[in-house]
């Protein structure tokens, strides 16, 4: 997976579990691709503090995910159900499989 999406996810999953600083600063550098140098200037930190901030937060995503494994299911449950959205489309004829096709459409957009 991209690094870039493996973060968004994991943040997704896990953000609120971090500090409101913490959130903060992993926002603006992950997730709005500010520089170190800006969000430092922006918070009044030294560059340095918001390169360890993220690496901190990276570990601590990382951490929950590797306990919980919520991503990991999220990816799997999202790809089981492309396919039974895929096996269900190529059946067009089947009334059945499309009202399954349709459901798996549903499922994914909401996921």
């Amino acid at each position: 997976m991209e690094e870039i999406l493996k973060q968004a996810l994991l943040y997704d999953f896990y953000g609120e579990l971090l500090t409101g600083h913490q959130k903060r600063v992993y926002e603006d550098v992950v997730l709005n691709d500010y520089s170190f140098s800006e969000v430092a200037e922006n918070l009044g930190i030294s560059r340095q503090g918001v390169h360890d901030m993220i690496k901190r937060c990276n570990r601590l995503l990382a951490g929950y995910e590797e306990k919980l494994h919520l991503v990991e299911r999220f990816v799997s449950l999202r790809s089981q159900v492309g396919q039974i959205r895929k096996i269900a489309g190529e059946q067009v004829e089947d009334p059945a499989m499309r009202e399954i096709e349709a459901i798996a459409a549903t499922i994914l957009e909401e996921l």
